[in-house]
């Protein structure tokens, strides 16, 4: 998840700091990002919420957030 690592990035945050602001493992979040696993529907809605952009943005499918 290459969106994920991005708006982490530009918010100028560490995986901890996501961890804490979702409630999600901070390991969870290096493996999203990594693209060892994908993250279920319920922390896509936490992680959209998080950064204010749609699902489809996250995942790639548009380039509209």
């Amino acid at each position: 998840m290459n969106r994920l690592r991005e708006l982490r990035l530009g918010h100028k945050e560490r995986q901890i700091d996501l961890s804490v602001g979702v409630e999600i493992d901070t390991q969870d979040i290096s493996r999203y990002e990594r693209g060892v696993t994908m993250p279920g529907l319920k922390r896509l809605i936490r992680f959209a919420d998080y950064y204010n952009v749609s699902i489809d943005y996250l995942v790639g499918r548009s380039d509209e957030r």
